[in-house]
């Protein structure tokens, strides 16, 4: 795991608060209106189907109140800038949890299971300190570091959901502010450095990458893009390449070739 070095980002614990809640709205409104036939659509996560993956975000979000019901532990563990680096190794885990709920669940069942998630959530979320420590999967954190991980699980996957069944889930404006900036934080923890500036505007701009530092004007090696496509790059969705040949991403520069550094999210 690269060491999170760089100072993490603050993020607004209100505005964090309300994206999870209004992301996860969306995607509940979303899995109500699915038909039958969209369950079992396949997806562009392996073997997962609709099912496998809203019964995925599903289990993300309730895991705010399963962690919250675990007694506080005694100091923290974990920072944010640790958690893209360290959900690979709990993938195999993630996975056999979710078949094994989604294979028990019905559409409806999924539909209630969202219903009574949103409701905890509701419940939850006004009443817990920022500060707080959990107990989360990847470590002790702080509940408003563990917040902005939801975010991230939440824009990606909603993102899957629209890709899978031909969906237009809307995204919560600050949810995929928090979402791009950590991956984008979590890009120049992995490269550290300064000679490549990048851009994904209106959200993030780091400097990553060793290199010769650049002072003043225009430096000379940037990438640019868009939220939705740095977010696919960063989580293996879209290759570098055809990012770049589909004029998704603006490249310049020598240290301006980002393919092997990505993708960052396991």
């Amino acid at each position: 795991m690269p060491p999170a070095k760089k100072r993490t980002r603050s993020y607004d614990p209100a505005r964090t608060r309300a994206a999870v809640l209004a992301q996860f709205e969306h995607v509940r409104q979303a899995v109500g209106s699915l038909a039958p036939a969209q369950f079992d659509l396949p997806t562009r996560l392996g073997d997962w189907t609709v099912r496998e993956l809203a019964a995925h975000i599903a289990m993300t979000i309730g895991s705010i109140s399963r962690s919250l019901a675990l007694p506080e532990p005694a100091a923290q563990e974990v920072t944010l800038l640790d958690y893209p680096f360290a959900t690979v190794r709990f993938a195999g885990q993630v996975d056999e949890g979710v078949k094994e709920i989604a294979a028990a669940s019905t559409l409806a069942e999924t539909v209630e299971l969202y219903a009574r998630t949103v409701a905890r959530l509701r419940e939850l979320l006004p009443a817990v300190p920022d500060d707080r420590l959990l107990a989360s999967r990847l470590g002790a954190m702080r509940f408003g570091d563990f917040l902005v991980t939801r975010t991230v699980e939440l824009i990606v996957h909603t993102d899957d959901l629209n890709d899978a069944a031909g969906l237009s889930i809307p995204y919560d404006r600050q949810a995929l502010a928090a979402c791009t900036r950590l991956l984008a934080d979590a890009l120049a923890v992995k490269a550290p450095g300064a000679s490549t500036e990048v851009r994904v505007p209106p959200f993030a701009v780091v400097q990553c990458v060793e290199g010769p530092r650049h002072t003043r004007g225009t430096p000379p090696n940037v990438v640019e893009t868009d939220p939705l496509t740095w977010i696919r790059l960063a989580t293996g969705r879209t290759q570098w390449s055809e990012a770049v040949e589909a004029a998704k991403v603006s490249a310049s520069g020598e240290r301006a070739d980002l393919s092997g550094l990505l993708p960052i999210l396991g």
